[in-house]
């Protein structure tokens, strides 16, 4: 099925499950709009962002030596303390995000007001945790993942255990990041370092692999070029309009989130885009995640995939040549011409389809179904689920999944129905 009828169903699904919930009163019902716009400020919970948050650092692996031209050996993250007893909440950030996004502020201060203790995590696939904190520096593999974040987490603890006074351990996460949590949680099933009290996933993938395909589809499918998407004159295109703004917007800096908020500034000053543009604008910005992912784990493990193989940068050499190729591989490429034959070296046997099962929920389903700790919250239009792919949460979760009748990809986490229940899930815990 073309991927804009695709929508469209989404969309009319959306439209039939308003119906049934007249009480929701998420204002954007386009699943593509949602995604990029989320919240409208004036419709958005009131939260204090004026919270004690401090950026922290710590060394994970003290012998990693790390190439010159990675100017960082430590990785990143930010707590935010209450004076007194409360209990833990770890936060994950979604693909190719750090800890200091948007989203990740928003969660943090939300639950630092409910009372809790916050550690934000960037994302396993987010460059200072591939060079830092990832075992492998190959990430992806939702069981390695996992157990580098646990890693983290046991070193963050211990590094503040003087300070905090712990009550109870809980952890969350957005899109990736969600599904980072649930396999934690399986992980600490045996560990029992942290005995998780709740978990929830906000707006995650059922399979990694399909929802990067979703993705990368949304740039290739609407930037035609003989090769590989015309990159350059689509940035042409969409940002000529938008540079003005950019200019008048010291903050906007070119991270995983400036192509969202450039956009959302367009908007504010009168400037649309085409629906192709918008999902092409939504693809570029997971590429762009994605070629940093891509181009940190090969200068590591040095398969010669995007840079030279046994490459030494001179000092102040450009990897812009480098970056450029990044930005036309796509997620399958990687996984076809890096991934996949890495972890065959490391375990042989293993096939492309048990990879890309290990990256879905199907293969922790039973775990899920069973442990009532376990909740979600999701959109029936969420733009990173495949057909039936809805089902899958409703059918293993139960009454533990809320799902919301729209509001795309994570764009109604700032919305007041959806923070008072993300938040409402952990209160009701009994902490």
């Amino acid at each position: 099925m073309p991927r804009f009828l695709l929508i469209l169903l989404c969309v009319a699904l959306s439209d039939t499950l308003l119906a049934n919930d007249p009480n929701y009163a998420y204002p954007i019902r386009d699943p593509l709009l949602a995604t990029v716009l989320g919240t409208p400020p004036e419709q958005a919970a009131e939260v204090d962002f004026d919270v004690p948050r401090t950026d922290q650092e710590i060394v994970i692996f003290p012998q990693r030596k790390l190439p010159r031209i990675v100017a960082r050996d430590t990785y990143r993250y930010a707590l935010t303390a209450q004076d007194e007893a409360a209990p833990l909440i770890f936060l994950i950030a979604g693909t190719g995000s750090s800890h200091r996004g948007d989203r990740m502020r928003l969660l943090d201060a939300a639950f630092y007001a409910a009372g809790f203790h916050v550690v934000s995590l960037s994302s396993p696939t987010f460059a200072n945790f591939v060079n830092t904190a990832s075992s492998s520096q190959v990430p992806g593999r939702n069981r390695d993942d996992a157990a580098d974040l646990y890693r983290v987490m046991q070193k963050i603890l211990q590094a503040h255990e003087s300070e905090l006074e712990v009550t109870g351990f809980h952890v969350a996460g957005y899109s990736l990041g969600g599904m980072n949590a649930a396999f934690l949680s399986l992980l600490d099933e045996t560990r029992q370092v942290f005995a998780f009290e709740r978990v929830l996933m906000i707006n995650p993938p059922v399979s990694l692999y399909a929802a990067a395909d979703i993705l990368d589809g949304m740039l290739d499918d609407n930037i035609p070029g003989p090769a590989a998407p015309d990159l350059s004159t689509f940035f042409e295109r969409v940002m000529a309009n938008l540079s003005d703004i950019y200019r008048r917007n010291e903050d906007l800096t070119f991270n995983d989130e400036f192509l969202y908020r450039v956009y959302r500034a367009g908007v504010a000053e009168g400037t649309t885009l085409p629906s192709e543009d918008l999902e092409a604008l939504i693809g570029t910005a997971f590429r762009l995640a994605s070629a940093s992912m891509i181009t940190t784990t090969d200068l590591h493990i040095q398969r010669g995939f995007i840079l030279p193989k046994n490459h030494r940068f001179r000092i102040a050499e450009s990897t812009t040549p480098y970056f450029k190729v990044a930005a036309r591989t796509s997620f399958r490429d990687y996984f076809d011409g890096l991934y996949v034959p890495f972890f065959r070296e490391r375990d042989p046997g293993t096939t492309r389809a048990d990879l890309i099962e290990e990256g879905s929920l199907h293969s922790i389903a039973s775990y899920l179904r069973d442990s009532k700790k376990i909740g979600v919250v999701h959109n029936a239009d969420d733009i990173i689920l495949g057909p039936g792919e809805l089902d899958f949460f409703r059918e293993v979760f139960g009454d533990r999944a809320k799902i919301y009748p729209h509001g795309g990809h994570c764009g109604n986490m700032a919305f007041p129905d959806n923070l008072t229940a993300m938040v409402g899930f952990f209160k009701d815990s009994g902490t």
